[in-house]
Formats: C-alpha cells, sequence, structure tokens
C-alpha cells in the first residue's frame, strides 16, 4: 500500500468523523469534545502522510491536495478553539472547512487513481 493511499484511508476516516460531527452541531449544541479530537486526530495523521508523500516526490494533484488540506487545518484548529472556550460552533466555518477538505480529498484520490 502506497503512502498516498494510507493517506486517503485516514483523511476518509476523519471525513466520517467530520459527517458526525455536523450532523451532531446540526441537531442543536456542539459534538463532544473526544469525538472531535479523533476527528482532528485522524486528519493530522493523514495530513502528515501526505506530506511525507510529498516530500519524496509525489506532485500535481497530491501537492494540490496537501495545500488544500493544509487550509482545512487551519480551519480545524480555529474550530478547536472555538470549542475549547464552550461557545457553540459556527456552521458557516464549519461547511468552509469541510470544502476545502472534501476539495482537498478528491485531488488526493486523483492522485491515487493515476
Amino acid at each position: 500500500m502506497s503512502t498516498l493511499e494510507v493517506a486517503s484511508i485516514l483523511f476518509g476516516l476523519a471525513a466520517l468523523g467530520g459527517l458526525l460531527l455536523l450532523g451532531l452541531r446540526l441537531r442543536g449544541g456542539n459534538p463532544p469534545r473526544a469525538l472531535a479530537m479523533g476527528h482532528g486526530l485522524l486528519a493530522a495523521a493523514g495530513l502528515v502522510t501526505l506530506t511525507i508523500a510529498v516530500v519524496a516526490g509525489a506532485r500535481g494533484p497530491a501537492l494540490i491536495s496537501l495545500v488544500l488540506f493544509g487550509l482545512a487545518a487551519v480551519g480545524g484548529v480555529y474550530l478547536a478553539a472555538i470549542h475549547r472556550r464552550n461557545e457553540l460552533l459556527p456552521v458557516g466555518v464549519i461547511l468552509l472547512h469541510g470544502a476545502a477538505a472534501v476539495a482537498g480529498f478528491v485531488a488526493l484520490l486523483v492522485a491515487v487513481l493515476r
């Protein structure tokens, strides 16, 4: 299994967690912090794995994916800071975070399927 494939599995699992988090937030309150932390840890592991692949020579869609997931990570850190202050997470920021991650995931899948 290639490094890009491992990254895609990690990000896929993080995406499932992100969908669950979004669903819980849309029901009215913030999701549990432990679930949010698990989502972030999976995404961080995917980001590290993808970074390793790019440093090792993956280019094109993999590099675009890394940039997009980097942007999503910035949004995730911002959301984590809000969550830590026990404030209600803004749905708009969640959707922007998710959109960047989805775009990064599509680019990563293009890189894997090349």
